[in-house]
């Protein structure tokens, strides 16, 4: 088990200490100290230089684990090949198309697909890739030309640092419409069961588009005050997330004395 330095969170902290990384399992040393077999992992999630292990029966064990890039390559790489989840080998390309723009080196990799708990894991020799299960806009069964051959693949929309994002996945035909079902199920929490109601709607249509709020006000003919309105029940919904807050404004006398003096000052 080949022994490296990493840092772990406990009561609060960052801590130093040690991580072996062996075939079946890792090893955590002190303050944790304590051995997690990759089959107990059910779930994993990463953010710049560190990773969250989420493990045990009932998703009970959370291990917040921070390195260099090479060394959680490596842990991820174990994890995603032998955690509980479901899990297949295939050929997938992600991304292939970012918005709406076909990627230029977008090519068909050889590995596996890993569906955890928040998100749909790609790895192969080459890259590794996340696509959270809250990011995913669509599923859907396709066909694709694939050395001048028309191929079943399923095709996820996401999202990725604002576009919508498209990857692909290949494998036998008779797993696709079972990790397509699968893929679906598991992506159903980010569905939504009611109706919007028509304005909302066209302002969610609007915003998609890339309007900002004064153009959006403009357009529908509609104040501020109900546009927020609006942007409430889609925030509600989990239609939208808070990019930035808008402040309205008023002059104080202080800035109306400010203001007046400068204009006279112009005209004379």
């Amino acid at each position: 088990m080949k022994s490296v330095p990493v840092k772990v969170e406990y009561k609060g902290k960052w801590v130093p200490t040690t991580m072996g990384i062996g075939e079946d399992r890792i090893r955590i040393g002190a303050p944790l100290d304590c051995e997690i077999p990759y089959r107990s992992m059910v779930d994993l999630e990463e953010k710049k230089n560190q990773v969250t292990i989420i493990a045990g029966p009932e998703a009970e064990e959370t291990y917040q684990i921070a390195s260099v890039e090479k060394v959680l390559s490596v842990l991820k790489k174990f994890i995603i090949t032998q955690c509980s989840a479901y899990r297949l080998n295939a050929f997938f390309m992600s991304p292939a198309i970012r918005g709406g723009v076909l990627v230029q080196d977008a090519h068909w990799e050889k590995g596996a697909i890993a569906v955890m708990k928040t998100g749909i894991w790609f790895v192969s020799q080459e890259s590794q890739v996340c696509i959270p299960l809250d990011e995913v806009a669509g599923i859907e069964l396709t066909h694709r030309e694939i050395q001048e051959k028309d191929l079943d693949v399923i095709k996820i929309d996401h999202l990725s640092e604002n576009e919508v994002v498209t990857s692909f996945v290949l494998c036998p035909k008779t797993t696709l419409q079972v990790l397509y079902n699968f893929l679906g199920e598991a992506a159903k929490n980010s569905e939504y069961e009611g109706e919007l109601d028509p304005l909302t709607g066209q302002v969610a249509m609007l915003v998609y588009s890339g309007m900002d709020s004064g153009t959006i006000e403009n357009m529908l003919q509609i104040s501020h005050k109900d546009l927020d309105a609006i942007y409430e029940q889609l925030l509600a919904a989990g239609f939208a997330e808070v990019l930035y807050i808008r402040k309205e404004i008023q002059l104080t006398a202080k800035g109306v004395r400010y203001i007046s003096k400068a204009v006279k000052s112009q005209t004379n």
